[in-house]
């Protein structure tokens, strides 16, 4: 029994020396990944109060010829934040951004439309069309738009193009009419008026690093960034991210 007994001493004590030393591991290595998210999150936040005071010169002229369109994802949760949201509208316009569509995943933004347009009066809605009308340097466009404009339209184009394929199975022998693609699916939107235009640059505010459902055929060739969430938008991010956009350079089909 002796013998056992301190055999069982040395094994206790090399238990606990190896707890508190996996312990102390994994408080070193959360303290280091903090500490290096903390540095980031500073960086950040004392880059954005440069840029949006100014001091940075290259963001004082932004080049928006590339940016003709702009969508905003924001998280259905933070979408209820509606003074954010006209602060961040208001930004969009200060900055020059004259097309705008706001999207989220449970409508929440088309119900605060009255608040929205009652305190932005330059705002004017957005009529789904792909044609961009140019506006005068005080105006921007709006769209609202939720996944239920994306259902409806893709359930309205597919009864079109049911349509069309038993017209053509009718009338015409040739099977490869049938075989409908990418333009046709397009042009059935566009003839129930709900394909509007393609964004130029997608920014997601929320948790989620995703497009939250916006309409897929609507992101062919956009750019898509995280913004972090609502609640902690700066309007020097917001002007990073625009000018970041202005540098890339994009190339449609293939070489």
């Amino acid at each position: 029994m002796g013998s056992a007994s301190k055999m069982r001493g040395p094994n206790r004590w090399t238990a606990q020396i190896g707890s508190f030393s996996l312990r102390l591991i994994w408080h070193f290595i959360h303290f280091i990944i903090s500490t290096w998210f903390f540095v980031l999150g500073l960086a950040g936040a004392v880059d954005s109060c440069l840029i949006s005071s100014g001091l940075l010169k290259k963001y004082n002229d932004l080049n928006l010829g590339k940016l003709r369109y702009l969508a905003i994802v924001v998280d259905s949760d933070e979408a209820r934040q509606t003074s954010k949201v006209i602060k961040l509208l208001q930004w969009l316009s200060d900055i020059g951004v004259k097309h705008v569509c706001l999207y989220d995943e449970e409508g929440v933004l088309k119900k605060s439309k009255d608040a929205i347009l009652e305190k932005l009066d330059h705002i004017r809605l957005f009529k789904e069309t792909d044609e961009i009308i140019p506006l005068d340097k005080k105006n921007m466009t709006l769209e609202l738009a939720s996944p239920s404009d994306g259902k409806e339209a893709v359930a309205r184009a597919a009864n079109l193009l049911f349509s069309k394929h038993l017209e053509l199975r009718n009338t015409s022998e040739d099977q490869e009419e049938n075989i409908f693609t990418e333009a046709h699916m397009t042009e059935a939107l566009r003839a129930v008026g709900c394909s509007g235009p393609d964004p130029d640059l997608l920014l997601v505010y929320g948790p989620a690093r995703c497009h939250l459902g916006f309409p897929p055929w609507r992101l062919r060739y956009t750019e898509i960034v995280h913004m972090g969430p609502l609640k902690s938008m700066k309007n020097g991010s917001l002007m990073k991210a625009i000018y970041k956009f202005t540098l890339v350079r994009q190339n449609y089909g293939m070489g």
